[in-house]
């Protein structure tokens, strides 16, 4: 059995691991540079920060038992935040270790943006073609109907209405190298009201030997200055949480924009199937969200073949 997932974030690597653990044929297509998604972290000189997920929490045995199976290998560790009572979770050296960790021994091709499905072969930018048996998508739901749409594949009304269902917020996120850590309580801050929503020091995280911040902005800010100059929106967002990073520790500073950062609306399932085609919807938007709901969605898929 062959098998092709779009998308190498949590979700397309839970399914693949457990796909190519039963012995199927799988390739992972993933169009950025790396694996993950927004298990994202960066490195800016010497200094690294997450910039994409910047935690998670675990409610199910299904993710607690692979977990606790990270924890054996270090690869991530205990985040108590000052304003929750349950322990988080990261990664270790950056959350962009968890899915590096998942793509061990799996088939992954990056830099391979898929543009066309035709006749049961996937075709990237690239040149390349890949045939399938059963076709898994995970990246967000506006860009399986741009791929849809210029595939020339159509949705029944059923599917319709379970891609109308699923809505996402932007995101817009600021990274700085700092000259020294932030004395922020536990080493992350939520705040309401404020067009920041989440900061995080990455030095009292554990991720980087270089104090840096993470800040996120909140949606109806991402909204509204998404597309606006990286630069002078960064300086803004900065300039607004003097209080905790102050400026004069400020070494320097990276803008970074996710179009679909926070499924807010999602179809219960875990995944879907496109009516009268061999082809599977999942990831963040299905089942629970998050980082969890979206390792469960490709457990989910894993499983159904």
């Amino acid at each position: 059995m062959k098998t092709i997932i779009i998308g190498a974030g949590i979700s397309g690597l839970s399914a693949s691991r457990i796909l190519t653990q039963k012995g199927h044929t799988v390739t992972v297509l993933d169009k950025g540079r790396g694996v993950g998604g927004r298990m994202s972290t960066r490195t800016i000189d010497n200094a690294k920060a997450d910039h994409g997920a910047q935690y998670f929490s675990v409610k199910t045995l299904e993710f607690q038992a692979f977990i606790s199976e990270l924890q054996s290998k270090n690869i991530t560790a205990e985040w108590q935040l000052a304003q929750r009572e349950n322990v988080r979770y990261v990664g270790a050296k950056g959350m962009n270790t968890i899915p590096k960790s998942m793509a061990s021994g799996v088939d992954v091709r990056v830099n391979e943006k898929v543009v066309l499905i035709e006749n049961n072969i996937v075709k990237t930018e690239s040149g390349n073609s890949y045939p399938f048996d059963n076709l898994i998508v995970t990246i967000p739901i506006p860009q399986v109907v741009d791929l849809f749409q210029n595939s020339n594949i159509p949705f029944s009304e059923r599917d319709k209405t379970v891609l109308d269902s699923i809505h996402y917020e932007p995101c817009i996120a600021v990274m700085a190298v700092l000259k020294e850590q932030t004395q922020i309580l536990s080493g992350g801050i939520i705040l309401e009201n404020q067009p920041v929503a989440w900061i995080a020091d990455n030095f009292q995280k554990g991720i980087t030997e270089t104090p840096t911040v993470t800040l996120h902005a909140n949606a109806e800010f991402s909204e509204k200055y998404f597309d606006d100059d990286l630069k002078r929106v960064g300086e803004e967002m900065l300039s607004s949480v003097n209080q905790y990073v102050s400026s004069e520790n400020i070494v320097s500073f990276q803008t970074h924009r996710w179009r679909f950062s926070n499924a807010t609306k999602r179809y219960a399932e875990p995944f879907y199937q496109i009516e009268n085609q061999n082809i599977f919807l999942g990831g963040d938007g299905f089942g629970i969200g998050n980082v969890e709901g979206a390792f469960l969605s490709g457990y989910h898929l894993g499983n159904e073949f």
